[in-house]
């Protein structure tokens, strides 16, 4: 059982899988400190000054406070500047794997085609001698 499970663990799928999960995590952090470090203030600044993660409305009268944070302290809210963030994370991900798949696609098409093996003296006698009974 523990022999399988190596096989298992470390074939070269799951093992690639793994790396890859691990790959993608640093990656996100990567593209959402893009997205909220220096997309989202410009964004913000064209919308009036505000930091986007702030647009929000209280779901409740209780709510009150100018923050996300506060406001989720107080009761309900419906962070619509949260997913608007989240969606732009997420389109920006989706463009660069987009990218990086159509360059991938791109090499391998570009890889020539292996030419033909020569035939061998004894194929090419073979040959002739199948066309040669053939013709009778």
């Amino acid at each position: 059982m523990w022999q399988e499970f190596k096989e298992f663990a470390f074939k070269g799928n799951a093992f690639d899988l793994a790396i890859g999960v691990i790959i993608g995590a640093a990656f996100g952090k990567i593209v959402s400190s893009i997205v909220d470090d220096l997309i989202m203030p410009i964004i913000g600044a064209i919308f009036g000054g505000l930091d986007f993660n702030n647009y929000f409305f209280g779901l409740s009268s209780a709510v009150t406070a100018p923050t996300l944070t506060a406001a989720r302290e107080q009761g309900a809210v419906f962070a619509y500047g949260s997913f608007i963030t989240v969606l732009i994370n997420f389109l920006i991900i989706a463009f660069i794997l987009f990218q990086l798949v159509k360059i991938s696609n791109r090499m391998r098409k570009q890889a020539p085609p292996a030419p033909p093996p020569a035939p061998t003296p004894t194929e090419k006698l073979l040959g002739e001698i199948r066309d040669a009974l053939v013709k009778k």
